[in-house]
């Protein structure tokens, strides 16, 4: 297959002409054509998004429901939004339910059928901080349990299954399960954390890489204890994941002021999506100041204000306005941020294949690399999304 534009984006540069692929990978540009192709002159082409970190989406939730299906539906819907890829993100629940939702990631690992590629898993938490709990169970936040890491780095068997683990390294055992990942190839970051600069600063060489949604669940910056977000800011090889960029839990100032200092080489965008239409027992989301109720009909949405709205959850219509997408997110972001395109494929493709150890294969336009594209206007409005070189938008 083959498509035609005059701005198809590398890592580094723009290029004009035919993109060829075939079985899934990409073969090269070319400045001619002998067959037919998709003609988009005058639309950007970019590598197709990653998401290290998003727990459900739209018709689907990993974290509430722990079902391969779950997963599959999230697989179907997620290209609407640019994403070609992902990591399927857990939460902090008890034990039992962890190694569960990991045993059904792994069925889906292994038979991934249509739609965004799920790249394994990301294990926000359980060993975080009660005190920046943020929406996760403050019963089940624990201290790093080695004996559980090895279980669940078990279940994978021979592949490589679980790829993040995001921890608050201040607490009791961290250091071991630190180490304990950067043996398996586990990224590790630091999240819902009251880590201090001296901490960040020794565990770094153990294996810590980055910080989960900077700013949110983590210690503050202060001019004589710099905390978890100065220690990101400080560290130049530190990477700075940022959630979906809404304005509300992180303001556009404050991305800018990341974005001079980190520069896009060290920032990754993701979204944290929980998909809310599968909620299992009522959640309030106290930055929106929304309730979500669980109903045999679908979601009851109550407002503080005593207004709701019942939805059917499994209709993508109804639920795919309940969260912010990727592609709205990079909109927004384009609105707000002086961002040129080339930075923006860096964070939201290359530096999350990066971080994840994916980069041999995923987040660029190269020969041999997975046909993973997707196709904008100029403005960042989604046109079409290829999956492995399969149209899914």
């Amino acid at each position: 297959m083959q498509l035609y534009s005059e701005h198809i984006f590398l890592n580094d540069h723009v290029e004009s002409g035919y993109l060829t692929w075939e079985n899934g990978k990409i073969l090269g540009i070319s400045k001619t054509s002998n067959q037919d192709y998709l003609d988009y002159t005058d639309l950007y082409v970019f590598p197709g998004y990653i998401d290290n970190h998003i727990h459900g989406w739209a018709c689907g939730s990993f974290w509430h429901e722990k079902t391969a299906d779950s997963i599959y539906r999230m697989k179907e819907h997620l290209p609407k939004t640019g994403v070609t890829s992902f990591l399927a993100t857990s939460g902090a629940d008890e034990k039992s339910e962890i190694v569960r939702s990991v045993k059904e990631a792994y069925k889906v690992f292994k038979d991934q059928k249509k739609g965004a590629q799920m790249l394994g898993v990301h294990l926000e938490g359980p060993f975080i901080n009660k005190k920046y709990k943020g929406m996760q169970k403050e019963e089940c936040c624990i201290d790093p349990d080695l004996d559980l890491m090895k279980q669940l780095v078990a279940l994978q068997g021979k592949h490589h299954l679980i790829r993040l683990m995001t921890l608050a390294p201040e607490l009791k055992g961290a250091k071991e399960l630190i180490t304990f990942c950067k043996d398996h190839q586990i990224q590790c970051s630091i999240g819902h954390s009251d880590a201090n600069f001296d901490l960040i600063k020794e565990l770094k060489s153990y294996g810590l890489s980055g910080v989960t949604h900077m700013f949110s669940g983590m210690k503050g910056m202060h001019h004589r204890e710099l905390g978890v977000v100065g220690s990101a800011l400080y560290f130049d090889d530190l990477y700075c994941e940022f959630a979906k960029q809404t304005g509300m839990t992180v303001s556009h100032e404050a991305f800018d002021i990341v974005y001079r200092i980190k520069t896009a080489n060290r920032i990754l965008l993701t979204t944290d999506c929980v998909g809310y239409a599968h909620v299992k027992e009522p959640f309030h989301h106290y930055i929106r100041k929304e309730t979500f109720i669980p109903d045999e009909k679908g979601l009851c949405i109550l407002k503080e204000n005593g207004t709701q709205t019942l939805i059917d959850s499994m209709d993508y219509s109804q639920v795919k306005h309940l969260e912010m997408g990727y592609n709205e997110s990079v909109v927004s972001l384009s609105k707000h941020s002086r961002v040129s395109p080339l930075d923006m494929i860096k964070m939201t493709s290359w530096n999350p294949a990066v971080y994840i150890g994916v980069s041999s294969h995923k987040g660029a336009l190269y020969p041999g690399y997975d046909a993973d594209i997707i196709v904008c206007k100029p403005d960042y409005e989604l046109v079409h999304t290829f999956c492995l070189g399969v149209q899914c938008l």
